[in-house]
């Protein structure tokens, strides 16, 4: 299977927002379309390669899925255990009833530090600690702290950056693990990454691409995020390790057959992002698609996967706008099925 969208359409697209970053589709073991556009570093003029890492934002919530459901698969975790018992005296203010399932499915109703329905621009400074203390999944507790509960556990879906990280933490307090060696081992190994990490934004390597704020210039995200990324964002990632992660997830080499089948089950419609939720992962509306997407100051990024065909379609932008357009140009290609967060769309 090809992607049928023509050259003029897709150069379109690119210039629209001025992608910068890595844009491949893989049918099997081949690979029928790659672009690489723009810079890892403007300042230094270094072109985005196929194994540039580029950050992708709410990208890696279903690799913290999958830690969890690891942990589940262990024994360690139940998907209807209580989060609070865990918690014990941190963060009060999550309902007693707030289950890992809830987490999991975005239905907790917790109080979201990062809120995506309340207003702002992706380029606002929105995190009041310091973020060069972010890097480690207990220095998140004072900022997720003091959000009253907008809902009862399991009334409504409601997007929850602040339930990933819950899940980070309960992570760690389960298994006396570091989520960060969690997701490398028990994700990132079983599935054969080699390039995906968690990368410190203040040392970052030199196959790994900054993220831009805008179009042009040379303004970077290093003081919009923390300095390191955890369950809710900011993994890096290659174009090459996506399709290698989505076969291994299909190929049961991450987790069993009946537990992915349980993750990708579609739980809820989501208008306005036009597409379903699973745990962890978002569903093509109408097909079944198996979807990643991220979007935050310096990332715009989506992962499809059609496991009919294995194929797998890849943007990686290492801007805050620029892969939008070319997302949607490919998701038209792919009749509409998969539209998700596009600036201006109505």
């Amino acid at each position: 299977m090809s992607i049928p969208i023509t050259p003029e359409a897709l150069d379109a697209a690119i210039e629209a927002e001025s992608f910068s970053g890595v844009l491949t589709i893989d049918v099997g073991g081949r690979r029928s379309l790659e672009r690489c556009e723009g810079f890892a570093n403007r300042a230094l003029r270094v072109p985005n390669t196929p194994s540039t890492r580029i950050s992708a934002a709410s990208g890696n919530k279903g690799f913290t899925a999958l830690a969890i459901m690891r942990l589940v698969e262990g024994g360690l975790l139940g998907l209807q255990d209580l989060v609070r018992p865990i918690l014990g005296e941190d963060l009060p203010l999550i309902d007693d009833a707030v289950t890992i399932e809830h987490l999991l499915t975005h239905t907790s109703g917790i109080g979201d530090y990062l809120d995506e329905e309340g207003d702002g621009d992706i380029d606002d400074y929105v995190f009041s600690l310091p973020l060069h203390g972010l890097a480690e999944t207990e220095a998140f507790l004072p900022a997720l702290d003091g959000f009253p509960q907008k809902f009862p556990p399991g009334e409504r879906f409601s997007y929850c950056n602040g339930g990933y990280m819950v899940l980070a933490l309960v992570a760690e307090r389960v298994s006396g693990r570091g989520f960060h060696e969690l997701v490398q081992t028990e994700v990132c190994e079983r599935a054969g990454l080699t390039g995906s990490a968690f990368l410190r934004s203040d040392d970052l390597p030199g196959d790994a691409a900054l993220g831009y704020l805008h179009e042009e210039g040379n303004r970077t995200n290093l003081l919009h995020l923390p300095v390191r990324g955890n369950g809710d964002g900011g993994m890096c990632f290659t174009a090459d390790d996506l399709h290698r992660f989505w076969n291994a997830l299909l190929d049961g080499r991450i987790v069993s057959p009946d537990t992915l089948a349980e993750m990708i089950r579609p739980r809820f419609d989501v208008p306005a992002e036009h597409m379903r939720y699973g745990m962890g992962l978002w569903l093509g509306r109408r097909n079944s698609s198996l979807i990643l997407e991220g979007y935050d100051a310096g990332a715009s990024f989506r992962s499809t996967h059609i496991p009919e065909t294995r194929t797998t379609v890849t943007v990686l932008g290492n801007s805050s706008e620029g892969a939008w357009p070319v997302i949607y140009a490919l998701a038209d290609a792919m009749d509409g099925t998969v539209r998700g967060k596009f600036p201006d769309e109505s």
